[in-house]
């Protein structure tokens, strides 16, 4: 438990930090090259194998080892590059969003997508059972994102985060199914270089390789040390979380996902005032707090109610 919490701690900085990277026009602004780095980025994450020898201080907790990553199935290989189209474009229509509206609106409600559209997804395709009270947190979870649209968003906001949540949940079905198939060291290993192969195949799409080109050459090296330290942050999350579902219960670390958003209202609502303009969550509006409290604990419950009912 406590590693998925802190995994979400993490996520709810990273979220904010991705906010202030897609909207400040001096980093890197077009969404679709930063989630193209992203994925990039993320294949580095293979570098935990290389500590596979290294005691870990917790019960049960190790790091993945290379002695079991085997040569990938056709079938493998397959799902990897699936898990690594749908990752990508989720990334996308968020960080689209992200450049119009807070972190604080967009990332509750493309979780709450994601966990609705997953939860179904995984019970048509892996046979998962619904849940007693399944009813209760999709209603908890759809009021909680119509407070958002209805407050927060334009339609263009609305329709990127919808986009986002479906496509982040196809890649959690199709992660799923892959650590069914093969052990969690394997698929862990091959979906992050399926991650890097789908990016960097980009490129040998003219269109697509010049606007990356182009937007690399007129980012900073500052801009490039907080990309890579904010990935890096990232990508270290997502470990914590993957180890935490394998070591407990998967439902709890699930419902425990709402905590993102808990500790995103609470750094906005403490620094946002204090930040650059591109930072977002600039408000010291008690109103705008307020229903910002609301849809966010509306949300966070029925993400308990759904995956712990």
């Amino acid at each position: 438990m406590l590693l998925a919490i802190a995994a979400q701690f993490l996520n709810a900085g990273v979220s904010l930090v991705d906010k202030y990277i897609v909207t400040s026009p001096k980093i890197l602004p077009q969404p679709f090259v930063y989630a193209f780095y992203t994925c990039v980025l993320a294949g580095a994450a293979i570098v935990v194998y290389g500590f596979s020898a290294v005691p870990v201080p917790l019960d049960g907790v190790s790091f993945p080892s290379l002695y079991n990553v085997r040569f990938p199935t056709l079938e493998v290989m397959a799902l990897s590059m699936f898990a690594a189209y749908t990752f990508f474009y989720a990334l996308v229509s968020l960080f689209k969003a992200l450049q119009e509206a807070d972190a604080s609106d967009v990332v509750p409600v493309v979780g709450a997508v994601s966990a609705v559209g997953s939860y179904a997804l995984a019970s048509l395709f892996l046979g998962t059972q619904l849940s007693s009270s399944f009813l209760l947190g999709v209603l908890l979870l759809a009021l909680g994102t119509a407070l958002v649209s209805r407050f927060h968003f334009s339609w263009t906001v609305a329709l990127s985060s919808l986009h986002a949540g479906i496509f982040f949940a196809l890649h959690f079905v199709v992660m799923k199914g892959l650590f069914n198939m093969t052990s969690f060291d394997n698929g862990f290993f091959w979906s992050r270089a399926g991650l890097v192969l789908f990016a960097l195949s980009l490129l040998l799409i003219p269109s697509y390789g010049g606007r990356i080109f182009a937007q690399t050459k007129v980012t900073g090296k500052r801009a490039s040390v907080l990309i890579l330290i904010n990935k890096a942050i990232a990508g270290f999350a997502s470990i914590l979380v993957l180890k935490a579902t394998e070591l407990g219960d998967v439902s709890v670390v699930q419902a425990l996902g709402g905590l993102q958003y808990v500790f995103i209202f609470a750094f906005g609502a403490v620094l946002g005032p204090h930040t650059p303009i591109a930072y977002g969550e600039n408000t010291r509006n008690p109103k705008v707090l307020l229903r910002k409290a609301l849809f966010i604990g509306v949300i966070t419950l029925g993400f308990f109610i759904l995956f712990r009912g």
